[in-house]
C-alpha cells in the first residue's frame, strides 16, 4: 500500500486497485471507503505509521456500495469500535441484502472492468447509518453529503466546505487525467452528478481511483464536467 500526503491532515492509502482516505482531526479519525477484504492490516499499518492510534477510528464513510470501496470496512468496525455509514440506496448493497447493479459498459471499458472483478468478493457488512443528502457529520468541520447517482443508486460525495476539500468517490476519477468515473449504472445521472460535484468548486479533490487534485481543483473540474 502506497500512501499519499494531501494536507497536513488527510492523506491517501492506495491499494492495487482502489483506495481510501484518512482524514484527522486531531486524534479523532474518519476513513472514506475502506480499501478490499484484504486491506485492514494494511489500513491500520498505514495509520500507525502516520503516528495515529486506529483504536481512534470514529466513523468509516461509503462512498458507494462495491466491494473495493467497502471490503475492509467490516473488520475494521468490529476491531475498533467504527462506525459505518452509507447512503440509503446503497446500504443494501453493502449489507449483502441486494446485488448491486451491473454497470452499462461502453465496449472500450469491457478489458478495465475484468481486471476490477479480480478484487476479492466482499463479505456482507452492517451499516450503522443511513446516509441522505444533506446530511451533515462531525468530522471536518461539518462534512456534507452530496447524492451524486449514476456510479450506483447511493453514490455520494462528501464535501468540507471549511477545508474547500471534496471526495467524489466513483463519481470521478482522476487516473491520468480528470474524467467522468468507469463502470456507470445509468450514464445520464453519473454525468449530471459530475456537474452537481463539479459546482462545489472545491480546492481539493480526492477521487476513488487515481492521483488527488490540489491545483487549479475548481477550473479542471468545470472543464471535465462540461
Amino acid at each position: 500500500m502506497e500512501i499519499v500526503e494531501v494536507l497536513p491532515q488527510l492523506h491517501l492509502f492506495r491499494f492495487a486497485i482502489g483506495q481510501a482516505c484518512l482524514w484527522a482531526d486531531g486524534a479523532e479519525l474518519t476513513l472514506i471507503d475502506s480499501g478490499d477484504v484484504n486491506a485492514a492490516a494494511a489500513v491500520e499499518d498505514g495509520i500507525r505509521g502516520l503516528g495515529h492510534d486506529p483504536a481512534r477510528i470514529r466513523r468509516i464513510v461509503l462512498t458507494h456500495g462495491h466491494r473495493d470501496h467497502y471490503g475492509a470496512a467490516g473488520e475494521l468496525a468490529r476491531r475498533h469500535g467504527a462506525e459505518v455509514l452509507a447512503h440509503r440506496l446503497d446500504a443494501p448493497f453493502v449489507r449483502g441484502e441486494e446485488r448491486v447493479p451491473d454497470p452499462v459498459l461502453h465496449d472500450w471499458e469491457r478489458p478495465l472492468y475484468a481486471h476490477a472483478l479480480t478484487v476479492p468478493e466482499a463479505p456482507a457488512t452492517r451499516v450503522d447509518r443511513e446516509l441522505e443528502d444533506g446530511d451533515e457529520l462531525p468530522f471536518g468541520g461539518g462534512a456534507r453529503i452530496v447524492h451524486a447517482p449514476g456510479h450506483t443508486p447511493g453514490s455520494i460525495g462528501i464535501h468540507l466546505p471549511c477545508h474547500a476539500v471534496l471526495f467524489t468517490g466513483d463519481a470521478v476519477a482522476g487516473v491520468g487525467r480528470v474524467t467522468l468515473g468507469v463502470f456507470n449504472a445509468d450514464h445520464g445521472q453519473a454525468r449530471a452528478s459530475f456537474r452537481r460535484l463539479a459546482a462545489l468548486a472545491p480546492d481539493v479533490a480526492c477521487f476513488g481511483h487515481g492521483d488527488p487534485l490540489t491545483e487549479d481543483t475548481a477550473a479542471v473540474l468545470r472543464g471535465a464536467a462540461g
